[in-house]
């Protein structure tokens, strides 16, 4: 009889993943920390484990990074389910799709890339005890339909918390989503027809060009500057030469620059917008995590004709997997709502009453207050790092808010080697090339700091801007 090894329990395990194609190339194993923890086993255990796989060619180790999974060739690979029909993907999409949200496991935290808050930084003490709570009291009427549109209730709260920001919301004319992305659908879907042109900023975050092209629509780009942020006088000219149907916009913490349009060009932007009577769609899900004394404004709150349809989500102020959005009609609040009903009968009645008891009391504001100091050491902190770490002619926006540094090498970089080498080693940044329909932003790349800083993820950080200066 062979002799059975301790380090079998969790090798087994990482085999069968590995050839099964659950474990991809590339993708980072547990570490011996975890692993011990996992399985209860000694450290030596666990290093023969690792030494075991690495004999057999199913993973290598890269120091002070981990281990990894290694290359397999197919005929290594048993077959599982031969029978079904292969997954026919669209290459770029799925492409992107990996780039932005996909490259992590759900429990494990994002490194750079996914804007969202991480583990660390998610109150879930808080969440939990409320959740508890409106279980307990609403029971078997959390099973039920709610309203297509929301309770009227949250919809009056969230009405009352954007007054305190000086922008006027009437409850009536808000809807309550399934997320931003459904907000932006619903607006979309309710001032455009297939073949319309929208307006979107460039850079432009993946998602909402997904969801223009998506729905048929034609896209014009309207540049994004470090001083001014979303550029008026561009956006007049092309209005000049053509029909433009909606523009959407993220004026407070642009994602990807974290740029904030002042409130001089949000009036222009109106003003434009009001000459050619097109909606403005703007994006205000980022307006809560200002670092300075006071939150930006909205567009919204200088429109006094209903041409701005405003839209945010509690997605990236509490958690990812908390989908409730909610998106403000204005004077198109009809074909907004056909649109919403056709989407689903209603958003989940706990996230609903989860929101609305928080809202109702101080611990939401007391958490964002919390949560916006952490934000700012870390983007400092992360500015300091690149703007130390990563060549010299290297350039690396401050943000003000948000979550994002929008950073760019200097011409002449290696760019594909350099994100070759940082996906291998997984310091997962986001190419800049994903956030246009051009190849404008070959150069640049956008750091997420919405999880907690390590020294891990400084030495990341280390190691790629050495691996910048040796391409150069």
């Amino acid at each position: 009889m062979m002799r059975a090894y301790k380090y079998e329990i969790f090798t087994s395990v990482i085999e069968e993943q590995i050839r099964n194609r659950i474990l991809l190339k590339g993708e980072r194993l547990p570490s011996v920390r975890e692993i011990k923890s996992r399985y209860q086993l000694s450290t030596s255990s666990v290093q023969s484990g690792f030494e075991y796989l690495m004999m057999k060619g199913l993973i290598e180790s890269s120091p002070r990074s981990g281990y990894f999974v290694a290359y397999i060739e197919d005929s290594h690979i048993s077959q599982v389910r031969a029978d079904l029909i292969p997954v026919v993907r669209d290459a770029v999409f799925a492409k992107n799709v990996m780039l932005t949200s996909a490259r992590n496991k759900p429990s494990e935290s994002s490194s750079f890339h996914m804007a969202a808050p991480g583990d660390l930084l998610i109150p879930q003490k808080l969440i939990l005890r409320t959740m508890q709570e409106v279980i307990r009291e609403k029971g078997a009427a959390l099973l039920r339909y709610y309203p297509s549109n929301g309770l009227y209730e949250l919809r009056k709260q969230i009405s009352l918390q954007m007054a305190t920001h000086g922008c006027l919301l009437n409850p009536d004319e808000l809807i309550i989503t399934d997320g931003a992305l459904q907000a932006l659908t619903i607006a979309l879907r309710a001032v455009t027809d297939p073949g319309d042109i929208v307006a979107v900023e460039s850079p432009c975050v993946f998602s909402v060009l997904e969801a223009v092209a998506n729905l048929g629509l034609k896209i014009i780009e309207i540049p994004v500057h470090y001083e001014n942020g979303f550029d008026t006088d561009y956006f007049r000219e092309v209005c000049t030469s053509n029909t433009i149907n909606a523009v959407v916009v993220t004026p407070n913490f642009h994602n990807p620059t974290g740029i904030v349009m002042s409130d001089d060009a949000k009036k222009e932007l109106l003003s434009v917008a009001s000459l050619y009577q097109i909606p403005v769609i703007e994006n205000d899900i980022y307006g809560d995590l200002y670092f300075g004394a006071k939150r930006p404004r909205c567009i919204k709150s200088f429109d006094d004709s209903g041409l701005v349809m405003t839209y945010s989500s509690f997605s990236k102020t509490l958690a990812p997997g908390i989908r409730l959005g909610w998106l403000h009609t204005g004077r198109f609040y009809s074909r907004s709502e056909r649109a919403r009903f056709v989407l689903g009968r209603s958003v989940s009645p706990i996230y609903q009453e989860l929101m609305l008891k928080l809202l109702q009391g101080t611990s939401y504001e007391r958490h964002l207050r919390s949560f916006r100091k952490q934000l700012n050491r870390q983007a400092v902190e992360l500015v300091d790092a690149l703007r130390h770490y990563f060549p010299e002619d290297s350039y690396f926006h401050s943000p003000e808010g948000g979550y994002s540094i929008w950073g760019k090498l200097p011409e002449g970089t290696d760019m594909k080697t350099f994100f070759d080498y940082c996906d291998k080693n997984r310091i997962l940044f986001t190419p800049g090339n994903i956030f246009s329909l051009t190849d404008e932003y070959s150069h640049h790349f956008r750091i997420v700091f919405a999880d907690r800083i390590t020294a891990e993820s400084l030495t990341m950080l280390e190691n790629a801007g050495r691996k910048a200066k040796e391409l150069l």
